[in-house]
């Protein structure tokens, strides 16, 4: 099986695994437990933290690990909307991730007012409808850094310092862009950020939220001791040390990472266009986005139907965020940037992990030619 789905399939790196073993049998007992073994796996998780928070030049009273990016999300913007029990009404993007979108719903069902943003054909928020849309009472504003299946970045320096001067919260899901972009937290303005594990080659099950420490937060879990009072439950120690240990690992390569994205990538591209000039390439020209996801609509075929025969010739891809596996519906991204329902159900999305290679693309090529003709 070839993957390139990399989303849902992405391995753990080898120092990833072996730092995870180590911590496993050295490291195992519980950090808040006053015994050595407990004091051992509190001493590396605060040297986890210390090290997580350099990479993103931030405070390590900031970092709270998770169980990953939706529990991320969904911790960080209850944290948040804690802080302001007045306020009811919640902006966000129409692009955001299924487990922001189903919270923002509970929230909803719970009374608050929750808007949705338009987008311009690439995706990217139109500030001037931020701008009507704050109001008194708004509490947060939570939009994505990079989306996971037209890979559009979002200008979250821009639009945090615009919400600063207006003191209302922000949040963003920083899950997609961890490794590839630079993401300094005292410089882009957000007050609370996400991030998750196994899209940088860690282990599935943990991840991280940081919230500025001059952002006020109340517990989701009145009561709560575990990571300051953020999380409940044991923490994760073994996983967490593995996580950070391949951030590093990643962060400290982004930039031949990313050189080797684009190269599959423009390949990919113009292949493609070049042997089926029928088909639409989401993104196609702009240069501000992920480098390592292509949308592809195939103007012809059913996107499900394109993944279950690639899946069948031994490749891996999607049809939009691994998180709505089964979900038949058509792409809600593309929707939101101007397709139809047609165009959004013939929709796949291919990503690239570091381990592809330009003969692995002319495979999936040659698959995806045999399927459309």
């Amino acid at each position: 099986m070839i993957y390139f789905d990399f989303a849902a399939t992405t391995p753990m790196s080898e120092k990833a695994i072996a730092s995870y073993t180590e911590a496993a049998k050295f490291a195992y007992g519980n950090s808040s437990s006053l015994h050595d073994i407990g004091g051992k796996a509190y001493e590396l998780l605060t040297a986890s933290r210390k090290a997580f928070a350099a990479l993103l030049g931030g405070d390590p009273n900031g970092v709270y690990f998770t169980s990953g990016g939706s529990e991320g999300n969904i911790l960080a913007i209850q944290s948040l909307l804690n802080s302001t029990p007045n306020k009811k009404h919640i902006i966000a993007s129409s692009l955001e991730h299924a487990s922001i979108d189903h919270y923002l719903s509970l929230l909803r069902a719970k009374g608050y007012d929750i808007t949705f943003l338009k987008h311009d054909q690439n995706g990217n928020i139109l500030m001037e409808h931020l701008e009507e849309e704050i109001r008194e009472d708004t509490a947060l504003v939570t939009i994505q850094h990079g989306n996971s299946e037209i890979g559009t970045i979002q200008n979250i320096k821009e639009i945090g310092l615009f919400l600063k001067k207006r003191k209302i919260y922000f949040h963003t899901d920083c899950v997609q862009t961890f490794g590839k972009l630079l993401i300094p937290v005292d410089e882009m303005n957000a007050d609370a950020y996400t991030f998750s594990s196994h899209k940088i080659y860690g282990p599935k099950g943990v991840g991280a939220v940081y919230i500025h420490p001059a952002a006020s937060w109340s517990p989701v879990i009145p009561g709560t001791t575990h990571e300051d009072g953020f999380r409940p439950g044991t923490v994760n120690v073994p996983g967490i040390f593995s996580f950070v240990t391949a951030a590093n690992e990643f962060y400290n390569q982004r930039e031949k990472h990313f050189n080797h994205f684009i190269k599959l990538k423009q390949h990919l591209i113009s292949q493609l266009k070049k042997q089926l000039p029928t088909i639409t390439i989401v993104n196609e020209t702009k240069k501000e986005v992920l480098p390592n996801i292509v949308g592809v609509v195939t103007n012809s075929l059913e996107g499900q139907f394109v993944m279950l025969e690639l899946n069948r010739k031994g490749f891996a891809v999607s049809t939009g965020s691994a998180c709505q596996a089964g979900n038949s519906h058509p792409s809600k991204t593309l929707l939101s940037i101007g397709f139809d329902k047609d165009s959004a159900h013939q929709f796949i999305r291919i990503s690239f992990g570091i381990t592809n290679t330009i003969s692995e693309v002319d495979e999936l090529i040659n698959a995806i030619l045999s399927i459309v003709q």
